[in-house]
This record gives C-alpha cells, sequence and structure tokens, in this order.
C-alpha cells in the first residue's frame, strides 16, 4: 500500500511538473499580431511627394521591446523604399507613393507672385522736322514684323507744329516670361514650372490696369503689339469722361543721332500694358495608404512604455494664420509588469525643441504605476514659421523623456536596475494650406461612396476610390469591391486596377460594399466604359521660326495606357512645303522614323506643314499635324552718321580728323557680325562719284572709324553690314552667304558725303 501511495504520488508530481512546463513554453512561445493603419494621403501633387517618410504610434498595449521587428510587414499598394524598423518607440518607414498624372487646366502665370502682373511701357518716336510743320512716325508693322517710318503733315496752322496729326500708331516691345510662377488658382496653391505644356502657354491683356487709351492689343511674333492712338485721347472715366485730353510725352531730343536744327524736336508718346499668361499643366500625383502589421510578445519584466501627444495645436498640422502657434505637449509614462508601487521614488520629464539646450522639467512624486504631464509653454514664433516654411509646410520637432527612480534596486534576468528611462520625439506641422475639420456624425448605418472615372482606356490604371464612404455612428471595417475582369483586385479604402484589351467597347460595372463594426452594411455601384487603347497623337513646333534657324519638331503625345504603351521604333514624322518653300529646302539629319524630337533648318520662308504618326504595342495608332510659318530673316538696316564737313590741322600732319559712326540695327534681332567700312574721293571735283574707285577704310568690324584725309574735295562714305545670328541654328546647313547684308548706298547722299577744306589764315593786324 506504501509503495502503491508513493507511486501515485510520484505520478501526481510528475504530471504537474508536466503542466508545469507546458504552460509556461506556452506563455513564453505566445505572440500576439497586431495592426497600424497608415494615414490616407490621396492626390499629393509634385516629385516632392514620390516618397514619404512615416513615423507610426504603436497600439496602447504594445511596447517597441515586445515587438518582433522581423515580422514587421507593410501590405497596400505602395512600395516600402527602405526597411521597416521601430525607432523612438515609433514604427519608422519610408514609402513610395502611387503614381498617376493629372491635367490641371487654366493655370495663372504671374511675375513672381500671385496677381503681380508682367507689365511692359510701349512707346513709340515722332519727330517734328526742322521745318516745323512736317512729323516723322516711327511704329512697329506688323504685317512686317519691322520697324517702319512714314511722314505726316501737321494738322495745325502754328509754325512750328505743336502737336502731329492725331492717328493711331503701333508699338511692340517683346513679350516678358522672367520669373514667372504659375498658381492653380490661388496663392498657396503653386504649381510647379517644370509641369508647365508649353504649347498650351497664352498671354491675356488686362484693360483695367493699362493705360486707358489703348485701341488694341494682341501678342504675335513674341511681342505684345498694341496700338494706341496720339495726341489725343478720350477720357472714359471719372468726371472727364467723353471729354478729350492730350496724352503726356517725353522730350527725346536727347537721343537725336544727328544734332537738332530749325524747329526739330522728339517726342516719345508711351503707354502702360499689363498682363497674364495661361495655361495647362500635366502635374505627378501620389497617393499613399496601407496597414503595417506585425507580431509582439507582451512583456514579463519591468518595463517603461512612453507616449507623447499633440494636444495643441489640432488639429496637427494646423493652418498658419500669421501669428505665434502655441504647443501643448502631453507625455506619459507607464510602468508594466512591475506592481510594486511603494518602491517609486519620483517620476520625471523633460521636454524640449529638438538641438536647444533649454530643457524643461517637471516631477510627479505620488507612488503610482503610471503618470503624466502635460508641457503647455512652447510655442512656435511666426517668424520662424514666415522664414522656414518650404512649400507652405514647416516642422517643429519636439524631444521628450519620462524617467522612473526606484527606491530600492529591482532584481530582472539581466541584474538589478535603479531606474528606467525612455525618449521619444514628437512633431508639430503647421501649413498655408485650409485644414479640413474633423467629421461628425449620428447613428445610422454606412454610407458607400465610391468614385471612378466615367471612362478609361484598357490598359489604363484608374483610382477605384471608397475612402469617402463613412459610418455615422461607428467605423468602417470591411470594403469590398467588385471590379469584374480588371486585372488586379481592389482591397482597402482605395487601389488601382486596369481592365485588358478584351474589355475596349464595354461598359462594365464596379460596385462596392461597406461593413461598419456593427455588422451594418451600405452598398453602391458605378458605371466605367473602357476605350481603346488609342495613343494621343500631338506635335509641337520648338525654336525660332524663320529661315536659317534651327526648328525643333517635337513629339508631344501622351500615352494613358501604361500597359500597352507606345512603340517608338514606329513613330513617323513627314515635314513638307505648303507654299513659300520646296522639299528641298528643308534640311535635317538622319532619319525622320523612331525619333522623339528632329532638328530641322528651313531655308526659305513660307508655310510648312509637320506630320506624326505613334502606334502602341498593340496596334492602334493616332496622327497629327500642325501648320506653321517660317518667317524671312530680315536684312539689316545700315545707317551712318557722318559730318558734312571737315578741316585740314597743320597740327596734325595737315589731316583732317573725322568720327564715322555705325548707326545701323538689326529689325529681327539678330546682331551686326561685320562692318566693311569704303571711302571714294571726288578727283576731279565734278560732283560725280561714279567714275571713282572705292578704297577700303576699315575691315574690322568697328562701329567707330576715324579717318583722317589729306586733301581737300569731297568724300564719299559707305558702309556694308553682315548679320550674325543672334538664335542657334545647324551649322552644316548654313554658310557665309546666309547671312544677310546691306549697305548705305541707299541712305541720302547729303549724309554720306564730306567736304574738306583748308582752314582759313588768321589775319593779325599790328602797328
Amino acid at each position: 500500500m506504501k509503495m502503491r501511495k508513493l507511486a501515485l504520488r510520484f505520478l501526481t508530481i510528475a504530471l504537474m511538473l508536466e503542466v508545469f512546463v507546458t504552460s509556461n513554453m506556452a506563455e513564453a512561445a505566445t505572440s500576439q499580431t497586431a495592426t497600424v493603419a497608415i494615414p490616407v494621403n490621396m492626390g499629393l501633387v509634385g516629385d516632392n511627394n514620390a516618397y514619404k517618410d512615416y513615423m507610426l504610434d504603436l497600439p496602447n498595449e504594445v511596447t517597441a521591446a515586445s515587438v518582433d521587428t522581423s515580422s514587421l510587414k507593410y501590405s497596400g499598394s505602395n512600395t516600402v523604399s527602405s526597411g521597416i524598423s521601430i525607432s523612438n518607440g515609433k514604427i519608422k518607414l519610408k514609402l513610395q507613393g502611387v503614381g498617376n498624372n493629372e491635367r490641371l487646366t487654366n493655370l495663372q502665370g504671374y511675375q513672381a507672385s500671385y496677381q503681380a502682373a508682367f507689365v511692359t511701357n510701349p512707346s513709340n518716336s515722332i519727330w517734328r522736322y526742322s521745318d516745323g510743320v512736317r512729323w516723322q512716325i516711327n511704329e512697329y508693322s506688323e504685317s512686317r514684323d519691322a520697324l517702319i517710318t512714314k511722314d505726316v503733315p501737321a494738322d495745325d496752322n502754328n509754325v512750328p507744329s505743336a502737336h502731329p496729326p492725331r492717328t493711331v500708331v503701333t508699338a511692340a516691345p517683346a513679350q516678358d516670361i522672367s520669373y514667372v510662377k504659375w498658381y492653380n488658382g490661388s496663392k498657396t496653391d503653386v504649381i510647379d514650372a517644370q509641369y508647365i505644356v508649353q504649347s498650351t502657354v497664352i498671354p491675356h491683356f488686362i484693360p483695367d490696369t493699362s493705360s486707358s487709351y489703348i485701341k488694341e492689343t494682341k501678342f504675335k511674333n513674341g511681342k505684345v503689339i498694341v496700338s494706341y492712338a496720339i495726341p489725343w485721347y478720350v477720357i472714359t472715366s471719372g468726371p472727364s469722361a467723353g471729354k478729350i485730353a492730350e496724352q503726356n510725352y517725353t522730350n527725346q531730343d536727347g537721343d537725336a543721332s544727328h544734332p537738332l536744327v530749325g524747329w526739330a524736336q522728339g517726342r516719345k508718346y508711351e503707354v502702360r500694358a499689363e498682363y497674364y499668361y495661361t495655361a495647362d499643366a500635366i502635374v505627378p500625383t501620389y497617393s499613399y495608404s496601407g496597414t503595417v502589421t506585425f507580431k509582439y510578445t507582451p512583456i514579463t519584466e519591468p518595463t517603461l512604455d512612453g507616449k507623447v501627444t499633440v494636444v495643441n495645436p489640432s488639429p496637427n498640422p494646423t493652418q498658419f494664420k500669421n501669428a505665434d502657434v502655441p504647443v501643448t505637449l502631453r507625455v506619459n509614462g507607464n510602468l508594466l509588469a512591475y506592481t510594486d508601487s511603494s518602491n517609486i521614488e519620483e517620476w520625471l520629464f523633460y521636454a524640449k525643441e529638438t538641438g536647444s539646450t533649454d530643457v524643461k522639467i517637471m516631477k510627479d512624486y505620488n507612488k503610482v504605476l503610471s503618470s503624466t504631464q502635460s508641457f503647455t509653454t512652447f510655442k512656435i514664433p511666426k517668424d520662424r514659421i514666415t522664414n522656414g516654411m518650404v512649400n507652405g509646410e514647416f516642422d517643429q520637432e519636439y524631444t521628450l523623456t519620462v524617467t522612473i527612480r526606484f527606491s530600492r534596486p529591482v532584481p530582472t534576468s539581466s541584474g538589478t536596475i535603479s531606474s528606467l528611462t525612455q525618449t521619444m520625439q514628437a512633431t508639430v506641422g503647421v501649413t498655408d494650406k485650409p485644414v479640413p475639420p474633423p467629421s461628425s456624425g449620428g447613428n445610422k448605418r454606412p454610407v458607400a461612396i465610391l468614385s471612378v472615372p466615367d471612362s478609361v482606356m484598357a490598359g489604363e490604371e484608374f483610382l477605384v476610390y471608397g475612402a469617402d464612404s463613412y459610418d455615422p455612428d461607428g467605423t468602417i471595417v470591411d470594403y469590398n469591391y467588385g471590379t469584374g475582369s480588371a486585372v488586379e483586385k481592389v482591397t482597402g479604402k482605395y487601389g488601382y486596377t486596369w481592365y485588358p484589351l478584351a474589355e475596349a467597347g464595354y461598359k462594365t460595372t464596379i460596385s462596392l460594399v461597406v461593413t461598419d463594426n456593427d455588422d451594418l452594411s451600405g452598398s453602391t455601384t458605378a458605371k466605367v466604359e473602357v476605350q481603346a487603347p488609342k495613343p494621343r497623337a500631338a506635335i509641337t513646333v520648338i525654336g525660332t521660326k524663320k529661315e536659317n534657324r534651327k526648328v525643333t519638331i517635337h513629339n508631344a503625345s501622351t500615352d494613358l495606357s501604361k500597359h500597352y504603351p507606345m512603340d517608338p521604333s514606329k513613330t513617323r514624322f513627314t515635314i513638307q512645303a505648303i507654299s513659300g518653300g520646296t522639299a528641298s529646302d528643308i534640311k535635317y539629319s538622319g532619319s525622320l522614323n523612331g525619333v522623339s524630337d528632329k532638328d530641322v533648318v528651313f531655308k526659305k520662308p513660307g508655310t510648312y506643314k509637320a506630320t506624326i504618326y505613334v502606334e502602341n504595342i498593340v496596334g492602334y495608332s493616332s496622327t497629327a499635324e500642325i501648320t506653321f510659318d517660317i518667317v524671312p530673316d530680315e536684312p539689316p538696316v545700315p545707317y551712318i552718321s557722318v559730318p558734312s564737313q571737315a578741316y585740314r590741322d597743320p597740327d596734325n600732319g595737315n589731316r583732317a580728323a573725322i568720327v564715322l559712326d555705325d548707326l545701323s540695327f538689326s529689325p529681327d534681332y539678330d546682331y551686326i557680325g561685320h562692318r566693311l567700312w569704303q571711302y571714294r574721293y571726288d578727283s576731279d571735283n565734278d560732283g560725280d562719284f561714279s567714275d571713282e574707285s572705292w578704297v577700303i577704310l576699315s575691315d574690322a568690324n568697328e562701329s567707330r572709324v576715324n579717318f583722317n584725309p589729306d586733301k581737300v574735295g569731297r568724300y564719299e562714305i559707305r558702309l556694308t553690314v553682315t548679320e550674325e545670328f543672334d538664335q542657334p541654328t545647324i551649322d552644316e546647313f548654313v554658310s557665309a552667304a546666309d547671312r544677310k547684308s546691306a549697305n548705305t548706298d541707299t541712305q541720302s547722299a547729303v549724309e554720306k558725303i564730306i567736304t574738306v577744306y583748308n582752314r582759313a589764315p588768321i589775319v593779325d593786324w599790328s602797328w
């Protein structure tokens, strides 16, 4: 009996030990799974949003030390660009956004700041002749795209005439696009210039802030062409509306190229013209969502868990109101896996702006297992926000520490400890964008809201968006999409998918059923038409559209079908002459096939047409064409300033000292690249130079030349000027003969002839 009882006791102890060991092993091996959601961000504009860094709070029941970091896993449509880790008690990861292109229309282009118009002051030079009764009008000719001059008689009987006759004149300064900044309807929504579709840029005249006497304004040939009446205009507003007023002018006598004689006078009539631009932009947008899951093991040894909460501002980030931003940070310390509160000596809390040495300290002497303190004296100065804001965003980081000290050392598996410390960080954000208020609701079943495009191309990735769905009395726990034969499955609040080529030509139904935490559901549907994946051909002409200048024919086609893209080898350009030139006047190197850009030189002015053909990998094609004008290369306008008489100087070797000035210009903004000065001497003094030979005075491209003849008599001066291109060209297709030249043969002979005299003797009467 005793042996049987003893054996029974051993058996019972053995069974108890087995149960105890198994229980402990099971407890040690037990792990749990937790999930943290990525904050949803949709349609973030610009490549600076292509990646985003996240610091996600751990759930309340999880400490950083208990997380199995090898189990951290992201689920969603984004791509993790670097590993997921635990940092400062938070989940740290970097995601690559899901990219898409969005076309923004009617953007406004201002000069450097919102609604700051481009301003120009077109003007014309009006000159009264020395007879006092004729006027010379210098103005811009739109038809010739050049400056012209015309003489008109005065319409008053005064001598000198008091004013030129009333006429409409035209001026054309160059359009200005320097420091252009693009806005999408407000000063805070700035679009980077790199996304602007240049072919859509259109200038717009602003009449309200421009001179009221402007008759017409247009934009052409890269100029602001303004027509206005001189010297009178009709007052359009105010108590004098309807009356005639005379314009102010600026005296221009000092700009005369010749000495003014008689009644000669120069006037500059000037107006003010303001304008801005509109354009379209194709901007990249990026979206983020998803979840991070991981496994963790509940702690069994004393562990300090610290958390920080941004109490103020709320929401965070907050909208900047041009004032200091008060900040309140709440720090919580929670002692886990420890129950002896009598052994707690004190809680210490530290807070500071990251990088600062100004530390704020708070203490709690209560013998409690958790303690919370709030720091309420922080603020972000408005000047710091204003000066530090980047792309409308400003972040201020804070470093916070919580420490618990024990009265007696606490044993652990790795030895005894006398304190525990946890350090955390918090970021307060300020933005210049409006921040939506938090939503609220009531006791109703969830409402499904589904957003999809009306139509898509086969192979085009598009967004199926259900994140606007809501549950007034709880939370939505499940999104169930029905997308038919779509290739990619959509899960969560939103996702991207696309339809294969077989669905082209059909309408398909997409459905959404949302379920809330009370197991109630709501549903909705939307229709999407799947179109054939036809590329959109487009062609633009870039460069100076002038003869013998480089013009680039550019493939501006777009292809929305990501999975059935264009085949670059199938792209073909054709270029043909419509009028003015011939096929032989179109010069380029290489082939017009399989390229995205082709540099071309047109040897003659005229009208030309360029066509593009594009085709995708499944055989769908598209064509586009553009007709454009190549304008002539205007020759230079030669003009020289020559004195009418000079005297030989005995102190200068009996030579005359004459200065010749070149006043030539290029009407189409090229520059003078070569000057050849010549003269001929009327050797037989018969007033006829045709029998005399030209002699080179200077071939060194001098704009001012010293001429020192030693013979009395008459000399005729001639200047030949040759232009050099001021715009890019393709050297292999142009020669010296393509540079325009002209001489002063057409200039008035009186203005080109110098008469050299002997200086008269000085008589001294002496007695």
